[in-house]
């Protein structure tokens, strides 16, 4: 293995850890949203970024019991 493919191989493991960790703290994910709707309802409109980030917000908040602390 070649220091390049080394060097590309970590950025993307990197970037998985990275991925897994934003799921697990609770990071909006405007890009995976547009990719899953485009996909997976594609006739649906696609909210904005600024849309997508408050209706994380109220999701996350209005439901009490779902969080820890």
């Amino acid at each position: 293995m070649t220091s390049r493919e080394i060097l590309l191989e970590t950025r993307h493991r990197i970037s998985r850890v990275a991925d897994v960790v934003r799921r697990i703290i609770g990071v909006p994910d405007y890009d995976r949203y547009v990719a899953h709707t485009r996909t997976h309802h594609p006739g649906c409109a696609l909210m904005t970024r600024e849309e997508f980030i408050q209706q994380r917000l109220v999701d996350k908040y209005s439901r009490p019991g779902s969080r820890c602390c």
